[in-house]
Protein backbone atom coordinates (compact mmCIF):
# COMPACT_ATOMS: atom_id res chain seq x y z
CA UNK A 1 0.00 0.00 0.00
CA UNK A 2 1.00 3.54 -0.83
CA UNK A 3 1.39 5.86 2.35
CA UNK A 4 -1.78 7.78 1.29
CA UNK A 5 -3.58 4.52 1.76
CA UNK A 6 -3.15 4.18 5.23
CA UNK A 7 -5.19 6.54 6.09
CA UNK A 8 -8.71 5.99 7.53
CA UNK A 9 -10.23 8.39 4.57
CA UNK A 10 -9.22 5.94 2.53
CA UNK A 11 -10.77 3.34 4.03
CA UNK A 12 -13.60 5.52 3.91
CA UNK A 13 -13.72 6.12 0.60
CA UNK A 14 -13.75 2.18 -0.38
CA UNK A 15 -16.92 1.86 1.68
CA UNK A 16 -18.25 4.53 -0.17
CA UNK A 17 -17.73 2.96 -3.60
CA UNK A 18 -18.86 -0.08 -2.43
CA UNK A 19 -22.08 1.83 -1.15
CA UNK A 20 -23.22 2.69 -4.38
CA UNK A 21 -25.09 -0.46 -4.73
CA UNK A 22 -28.61 -0.88 -3.08
CA UNK A 23 -27.24 -4.19 -1.07
CA UNK A 24 -23.78 -4.10 0.12
CA UNK A 25 -21.89 -7.12 1.23
CA UNK A 26 -19.29 -7.90 2.85
CA UNK A 27 -17.69 -9.51 -0.37
CA UNK A 28 -18.17 -6.07 -2.13
CA UNK A 29 -16.15 -3.72 0.13
CA UNK A 30 -13.67 -6.65 0.16
CA UNK A 31 -13.36 -6.46 -3.43
CA UNK A 32 -12.56 -2.69 -3.40
CA UNK A 33 -10.03 -2.85 -0.69
CA UNK A 34 -8.56 -6.24 -1.89
CA UNK A 35 -8.29 -9.90 -0.35
CA UNK A 36 -4.71 -9.28 0.98
CA UNK A 37 -5.72 -6.30 3.17
CA UNK A 38 -6.71 -8.70 6.51
CA UNK A 39 -6.02 -5.45 8.71
CA UNK A 40 -7.70 -2.75 7.12
CA UNK A 41 -10.82 -5.05 6.66
CA UNK A 42 -10.84 -5.33 10.70
CA UNK A 43 -10.49 -1.65 11.26
CA UNK A 44 -13.57 -1.43 8.34
CA UNK A 45 -16.05 -3.85 10.63
CA UNK A 46 -14.58 -2.34 13.84
CA UNK A 47 -15.36 1.65 12.47
CA UNK A 48 -18.97 -0.12 11.41
CA UNK A 49 -19.48 -0.93 14.75
CA UNK A 50 -18.42 2.83 16.44
CA UNK A 51 -21.09 4.25 13.95
CA UNK A 52 -25.31 4.01 14.74
CA UNK A 53 -25.25 0.62 12.61
CA UNK A 54 -24.19 -1.35 15.75
CA UNK A 55 -27.78 -0.48 17.03
CA UNK A 56 -29.21 -2.73 14.48
CA UNK A 57 -29.96 -6.44 16.03
CA UNK A 58 -27.35 -9.20 15.15
CA UNK A 59 -24.50 -6.83 14.15
CA UNK A 60 -22.69 -7.12 17.09
CA UNK A 61 -22.50 -10.56 16.66
CA UNK A 62 -21.72 -10.58 13.14
CA UNK A 63 -18.96 -8.40 13.48
CA UNK A 64 -17.76 -9.94 16.31
CA UNK A 65 -17.40 -13.15 14.28
CA UNK A 66 -15.76 -11.35 11.52
CA UNK A 67 -13.21 -9.99 13.13
CA UNK A 68 -12.42 -12.74 15.27
CA UNK A 69 -11.86 -14.85 12.07
CA UNK A 70 -9.95 -12.30 10.41
CA UNK A 71 -7.65 -11.57 13.54
CA UNK A 72 -6.45 -15.06 14.10
CA UNK A 73 -5.68 -15.08 10.31
CA UNK A 74 -3.46 -12.16 10.99
CA UNK A 75 -1.80 -13.49 14.01
CA UNK A 76 -1.11 -16.97 12.20
CA UNK A 77 0.72 -14.69 9.23
CA UNK A 78 -2.29 -15.61 6.49
CA UNK A 79 -1.32 -13.59 3.75
CA UNK A 80 -4.81 -13.82 1.37
CA UNK A 81 -7.59 -13.77 3.79
CA UNK A 82 -10.51 -16.82 3.72
CA UNK A 83 -14.05 -16.06 4.82
CA UNK A 84 -16.95 -18.28 4.82
CA UNK A 85 -19.78 -17.88 1.94
CA UNK A 86 -22.33 -17.35 4.27
CA UNK A 87 -19.93 -14.22 6.06
CA UNK A 88 -19.05 -12.77 2.31
CA UNK A 89 -22.79 -12.93 1.15
CA UNK A 90 -24.17 -11.33 4.34
CA UNK A 91 -25.62 -7.78 3.11
CA UNK A 92 -26.29 -4.19 4.40
CA UNK A 93 -28.52 -1.67 2.81
CA UNK A 94 -26.12 0.72 0.51
CA UNK A 95 -27.45 4.08 2.25
CA UNK A 96 -27.26 2.97 5.60
CA UNK A 97 -23.71 2.25 4.91
CA UNK A 98 -23.72 5.22 3.10
CA UNK A 99 -24.70 7.13 6.17
CA UNK A 100 -22.60 5.59 8.78
CA UNK A 101 -19.49 6.94 6.25
CA UNK A 102 -20.51 10.30 6.71
CA UNK A 103 -21.33 9.77 10.05
CA UNK A 104 -17.59 9.14 10.48
CA UNK A 105 -15.87 11.31 7.92
CA UNK A 106 -15.40 13.99 10.32
CA UNK A 107 -13.53 12.10 13.13
CA UNK A 108 -12.02 10.14 11.08
CA UNK A 109 -10.37 13.35 9.48
CA UNK A 110 -9.51 14.56 12.99
CA UNK A 111 -7.40 11.11 13.58
CA UNK A 112 -5.81 11.23 9.94
CA UNK A 113 -4.76 14.64 10.76
CA UNK A 114 -2.74 13.58 14.11
CA UNK A 115 -1.16 10.57 12.85
CA UNK A 116 2.04 10.03 12.45
CA UNK A 117 5.26 7.30 12.52
CA UNK A 118 5.61 7.64 16.49
CA UNK A 119 6.29 4.40 19.08
CA UNK A 120 6.63 2.04 16.31
CA UNK A 121 8.41 -0.56 18.72
CA UNK A 122 4.61 -1.24 19.66
CA UNK A 123 3.64 -2.22 15.96
CA UNK A 124 6.34 -4.32 15.26
CA UNK A 125 7.61 -7.72 16.31
CA UNK A 126 6.22 -9.59 19.59
CA UNK A 127 4.08 -6.39 19.93
CA UNK A 128 1.97 -6.16 16.97
CA UNK A 129 2.06 -10.17 17.31
CA UNK A 130 -0.07 -9.62 21.03
CA UNK A 131 -1.97 -6.72 20.09
CA UNK A 132 -3.77 -8.58 17.38
CA UNK A 133 -4.09 -11.37 20.01
CA UNK A 134 -5.96 -8.59 22.44
CA UNK A 135 -7.76 -7.74 18.84
CA UNK A 136 -8.92 -11.86 18.81
CA UNK A 137 -9.99 -11.81 22.39
CA UNK A 138 -12.12 -8.38 22.75
CA UNK A 139 -15.23 -9.31 20.61
CA UNK A 140 -15.45 -12.56 22.45
CA UNK A 141 -18.25 -10.57 24.86
CA UNK A 142 -19.98 -8.37 21.80
CA UNK A 143 -22.83 -11.09 21.22
CA UNK A 144 -23.18 -11.11 25.18
CA UNK A 145 -24.17 -7.01 24.65
CA UNK A 146 -27.00 -7.22 22.04
CA UNK A 147 -29.36 -6.21 24.69
CA UNK A 148 -27.47 -3.32 25.37
CA UNK A 149 -27.68 -1.16 22.28
CA UNK A 150 -24.22 0.51 21.28
CA UNK A 151 -22.77 -0.86 24.20
CA UNK A 152 -20.37 -3.05 21.80
CA UNK A 153 -19.30 0.40 20.22
CA UNK A 154 -16.94 0.98 23.39
CA UNK A 155 -15.13 -2.57 22.55
CA UNK A 156 -15.21 -1.76 19.00
CA UNK A 157 -13.70 1.71 19.57
CA UNK A 158 -10.77 0.00 21.62
CA UNK A 159 -10.00 -2.36 18.52
CA UNK A 160 -10.00 0.72 16.13
CA UNK A 161 -7.58 2.11 18.06
CA UNK A 162 -5.33 -1.09 18.12
CA UNK A 163 -5.79 -1.97 14.81
CA UNK A 164 -5.27 1.62 13.50
CA UNK A 165 -2.31 2.06 15.32
CA UNK A 166 -0.93 -1.22 13.75
CA UNK A 167 -2.07 -0.05 10.37
CA UNK A 168 -0.17 3.34 10.05
CA UNK A 169 2.98 2.19 12.24
CA UNK A 170 1.95 5.05 14.89
CA UNK A 171 2.06 3.44 18.49
CA UNK A 172 0.58 6.28 20.35
CA UNK A 173 -2.84 5.02 19.20
CA UNK A 174 -2.55 1.29 19.97
CA UNK A 175 -1.32 2.64 23.38
CA UNK A 176 -4.32 4.72 23.78
CA UNK A 177 -5.81 1.22 22.21
CA UNK A 178 -4.27 -0.35 25.67
CA UNK A 179 -5.20 2.13 27.67
CA UNK A 180 -9.05 1.67 27.08
CA UNK A 181 -8.44 -1.43 27.74
CA UNK A 182 -7.06 -1.58 30.97
CA UNK A 183 -9.96 1.04 31.98
CA UNK A 184 -12.52 -1.21 30.81
CA UNK A 185 -10.67 -4.41 32.97
CA UNK A 186 -10.70 -1.85 36.44
CA UNK A 187 -14.35 -1.02 35.59
CA UNK A 188 -15.08 -3.98 35.24
CA UNK A 189 -13.27 -5.52 38.29
CA UNK A 190 -15.22 -3.13 40.31
CA UNK A 191 -18.33 -3.75 39.64
CA UNK A 192 -17.64 -7.87 40.50
CA UNK A 193 -15.98 -6.10 44.08
CA UNK A 194 -19.55 -3.79 44.22
CA UNK A 195 -21.67 -6.76 43.36
CA UNK A 196 -19.88 -9.31 45.72
CA UNK A 197 -19.10 -7.10 48.49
Amino acid sequence: MRQDEHTLAHLLDSMERAAEKEAVSINDVLHEIGDRSITPLILIVALLLVSPLSGIPGVSTLAAVTIILLAVQAVTGRRRLWMPQFLLRREVAGHRLSGCVRFLRRPCAFVDGRCKPRLQFLTTGKMRFITLVVVTIIPFGWPFMEVLPMMSSLGAGTVALLVFGLFTRDGLYVLLGYLCVAITLLAGGLLVLTATS
